[in-house]
């Protein structure tokens, strides 16, 4: 039991790999110095219960509706963390803000991106997958991750003629 679990009594034991998301996210802030609180944990369970790509206000507003205290600050703050630990991904959208996923406990995907409407649509291609294990392989790379998003417009915005 981590010392999280004894501060804050928070249920998130769900597997991230090798280890537990809550116990990633208390080696790294330990790690990086920043403060160990009770929010972030809130915004870790936040996002492991939705489903799908949100923003950073649609996590706020989930969690004002479950009665919780937490800042939009914090909340955004919180997701900046997520990243750079790398328990959620992030995709930028130039018109449409930042769009988030939890990045545990999924299978690897990649994702379209409509520069129209901001939808997101994920995708596996095994020939893409191959293809850059054969680059990497070709420059004697050794390839720890990607991030494949191919921005374009949706069938909705073609028919649309949004651009």
């Amino acid at each position: 039991m981590s010392i999280t679990d004894n501060l804050f009594g928070l249920n998130l034991n769900y597997q991230g790999g090798m280890e537990t998301a809550k116990q990633k996210l208390e080696d790294f802030l330990r790690k990086e110095g920043y403060r160990v609180t009770s929010e972030r944990f809130e915004v870790l369970a936040a996002v492991n219960t939705t489903t799908g790509h949100f923003d950073a206000d649609e996590l706020f507003l989930k969690l004002k509706k479950e009665g919780s205290k937490v800042s939009r600050a914090t909340v955004y703050n919180t997701l900046d963390v997520l990243e750079e630990c790398q328990l959620v991904f992030k995709t930028r959208l130039k018109d449409h803000g930042s769009r988030y996923e939890k990045a545990y406990g999924r299978a690897h995907h990649d994702h379209l991106v409509c520069i129209g409407c901001g939808k997101i649509i994920e995708f596996i291609n095994n020939d893409i997958e191959a293809a850059q294990q054969n680059i990497a392989k070709k420059f004697k790379f050794r390839l720890v991750s990607h991030s494949h998003q191919i921005f374009g417009l949706c069938l909705e915005c073609q028919k649309n003629n949004s651009h």
